[in-house]
């Protein structure tokens, strides 16, 4: 199984970079990758499926590490496509738009903080209720996509490890769009 994943995962990366070819990404380019991410996790979900896996250890650390990784650039490349799409004209609101979509992954922090500190510390003692499939617990926080979710492909926590991975990467980009509008007037107010 491991190697699939690998292989998927090597796959996907090699997909993304002939798309972003150009260091400005269009909203079109988005739209082949955000399509292409969604096939991929469509036979990752099949091939889960038809061959599940061989102890807890292994669905364990699928639903804890793998998976998350390639859920993590759905939901980068959605968002990077909603704030394109949305995204005023002018640098003051536009830096006000960047700003205000900051907060709203600051937000995100600070409403599942224990979390951040459980994952981003390697903690494992939880994992058997987070990662395991059919396995919820209505007192570990639980967000009501898991209830909307397909239980024979996630856990109650797979998707909140791939939005922690995408918001480290969206931080990234918000904060790279400031620095470039902050260059730009630089450069316009120099003699």
């Amino acid at each position: 199984m491991d190697k699939f994943i690998n292989e998927t995962l090597h796959k996907l990366e090699i997909e993304i970079k002939e798309v972003e070819i150009e260091s400005n990404i269009s909203i079109q380019q988005l739209e082949v990758v955000i399509n292409l991410i969604i096939k991929l996790l469509g036979n990752l979900k099949e091939f889960v499926l038809k061959k599940g896996f061989s102890n807890i250890d292994k669905e364990i650390y699928f639903f804890k590490c793998q998976k998350p990784l390639i859920v993590s650039k759905l939901i980068y490349y959605n968002a990077i496509y909603k704030i394109e799409t949305k995204k005023p004209y002018g640098a003051k609101p536009l830096k006000k738009y960047l700003k205000k979509e900051l907060k709203k992954l600051k937000r995100y922090f600070e409403n599942n903080i224990e979390f951040y500190k459980y994952y981003r510390t390697n903690n494992s003692f939880l994992d058997e209720k987070l990662f395991l499939r059919d396995k919820y617990d209505i007192k570990v926080s639980l967000d009501t996509f898991y209830f909307e979710a397909d239980h024979r492909f996630s856990t109650t926590h797979d998707y909140k490890v791939a939005k922690i991975i995408a918001n480290d990467l969206i931080q990234v980009y918000l904060e790279d769009q400031l620095n470039n509008i902050s260059r730009e007037k630089n450069l316009i107010s120099l003699p």
